[in-house]
Formats: structure tokens, C-alpha cells, sequence
């Protein structure tokens, strides 16, 4: 594998209706405010940073987020399905509160197995690490250079793990703020994160 950088970012701050835990796994939510604030810090980061392209949700948090970091730069922004979060499928939008007094059950069992879970509709953690470790194989190999990608917490996570060799089972040991960076060195002898859940500013950790 030629040594190059993956520089792994969560998008910008989303708007929702309150400030309760919600499901948001494919719902199309925009950035707030802060958000593009902190996309725009990404673009600081990285306006003089060698990058080959930015490879992204095709979510429009993601693109937002891809597009701002790009700025004037003529970069290939390249959106793809398969960068999409984890599916929620009937609980997408539902507060962790709701879910847990109309499914008692099917909440509590996800709890007990969150790797393998899948909720209605939706996708289990271990479904949607098949699918964006997938992407990223095939993105690193019909590509060359440093790469920017915008993704998800619970897809950055997911990456971070099979980065690290970590079982999915501690997914949730990693943390991964809103506009947040992820930095990880790859070559012939694999993944090294040099860098995980860093401050988007330049010149900051």
C-alpha cells in the first residue's frame, strides 16, 4: 500500500428540533450555525494541506462539510452512498426515551447486543462496518495521495476500529465531536491513527 495520510472527519454540527437524544442515522439534516463554523475551521486546517480529493457521504452535512473544506481549491469532491451513517430505519427521528417506552424490548436488546442489532428497517453496526470498511478499500485503491474523508460519528467509528483491530463491541470508547479530526498514516505495514477525535482549528489538538 503506498504511504499516504487519511484525514478522517465527523461533518459540522447538525439542527434539531430540541436538545434531546435522537436517532439520526440517514435522516438529511443540515448544518447549524456552529456547524459551519466548524467547517469552516476544517477549511483553515487544510488550505494549504496536500489532499488528492475529499471523499464524502452523499448525506448534505457531509457535502456541506466536504464543499466548505475544499473552498476555492479545485478539488474532486466525490459524494457515495456507501459513506452514508448507520441506518436507524423506524427509529430514525425517535428520542432514545420514546423508543424505550414503546419498544421496551427491542431497546433493551439492542443494548445487550449493539453490534449485531438491527433495528426495523435498518442497519446493524456490523452491517454498516461491511459496507464503509468496503468504500474505503475501494477508495484507497483506485486513488492516490492523501485523501479527506467526510463521514459520520458512528461511521468514523466503525473505520477507527477496523483501523485499530479494536472488536465493534467498543465502539462507543470512541469519542468523535462534531467537526472533529481523525489522523491515520497508512502504508505497507497498515494503519497507524496518529491522531483521533483532534479539533478541526488549524494549529490545534
Amino acid at each position: 500500500m503506498e504511504n499516504r495520510v487519511i484525514y478522517l472527519i465527523r461533518h459540522g454540527k447538525i439542527q434539531q428540533e430540541d436538545d434531546q437524544r435522537r436517532y439520526i442515522g440517514q435522516i438529511d439534516l443540515p448544518l447549524t450555525e456552529e456547524g459551519v463554523k466548524q467547517a469552516r475551521n476544517l477549511h483553515k486546517r487544510f488550505e494549504h494541506a496536500e489532499i488528492s480529493a475529499i471523499y464524502c457521504s452523499d448525506l448534505g452535512r457531509s457535502i456541506h462539510t466536504a464543499k466548505t473544506i475544499a473552498g476555492s481549491r479545485d478539488l474532486p469532491i466525490v459524494p457515495r452512498r456507501d459513506l452514508r451513517e448507520v441506518s436507524m430505519g423506524e427509529w430514525e427521528g425517535c428520542t432514545f426515551g420514546e423508543i424505550a417506552r414503546r419498544f421496551p424490548e427491542e431497546f433493551k436488546a439492542r443494548g445487550g447486543d449493539i453490534v449485531s442489532y438491527r433495528v426495523p428497517g435498518g442497519e446493524s453496526f456490523a452491517d454498516c462496518s461491511l459496507r464503509v470498511v468496503a468504500a474505503l478499500e475501494e477508495i484507497l485503491a483506485s486513488t492516490s495521495g492523501n485523501l479527506v474523508i467526510t463521514g459520520h460519528a458512528g461511521v468514523n467509528r466503525l473505520l477507527l476500529c477496523h483501523m485499530l483491530g479494536m472488536p465493534l463491541t467498543n465502539i462507543f470508547r470512541i469519542a468523535q465531536d462534531y467537526g472533529c479530526l481523525n489522523v491515520i498514516q497508512c502504508g505497507s505495514t497498515g494503519y497507524q491513527v496518529k491522531l483521533m477525535n483532534g479539533s478541526g482549528r488549524s494549529g490545534r489538538r
